[in-house]
């Protein structure tokens, strides 16, 4: 017999079949790159991942453009082909660098993990768990109190995205 969690991770795993994803990408489009958002979209996978419905954790959904990336055109005569702008791919993967975004949109939080929630043609949208280190209620629970400890984490490689890139 399944848990509630458990019928929601299955219902991800093909989110087309789910009645309203398809507004949500359009509607999501048009909202700012970076947005902090009231509650987790994905419920099940953001307390999997260390999330609690309390003060001091936020949730932020960030947006990404999908593919690879363009070097600088140079300047000088040439021949295109040999100008070299295009194959080439970073090497972090597009979560980590949306947490790194994220990180730099809200220098005093620490981010925690995070989460993907959706993709469409051009872009991919990621969920960033961010923990305020400087919360009391962060600084007495003692299941996440271990951050206060941490500086800048996700530029240093220690998120789950972060680890499988490093």
């Amino acid at each position: 017999m399944k848990g509630f969690y458990q019928h929601l991770r299955d219902l991800w795993r093909k989110p087309d079949e789910l009645s309203d994803y398809k507004n949500k990408l359009i509607q999501w489009r048009k909202e700012p790159v970076i947005k902090r958002i009231e509650k987790p979209t994905r419920i099940d996978r953001a307390r999997s991942l260390g999330y609690k419905a309390k003060q001091g954790f936020v949730i932020v959904r960030t947006r990404l453009k999908k593919g690879g990336r363009r070097r600088p055109k140079p300047s000088g005569g040439r021949k295109p082909k040999k100008s070299g702008l295009v194959h080439f791919t970073p090497k972090k993967s597009l979560q980590r660098i949306a947490e790194e975004r994220v990180a730099r949109k809200f220098p005093n939080l620490e981010v925690l993990n995070s989460y993907w929630t959706g993709d469409d043609g051009i872009n991919k949208f990621f969920e960033v768990i961010l923990a305020d280190p400087n919360h009391p209620v962060i600084k007495h629970d003692k299941n996440i109190n271990w951050i206060l400890n941490q500086k800048r984490r996700v530029f240093r490689g220690l998120t789950s995205a972060g680890k499988k890139s490093r």
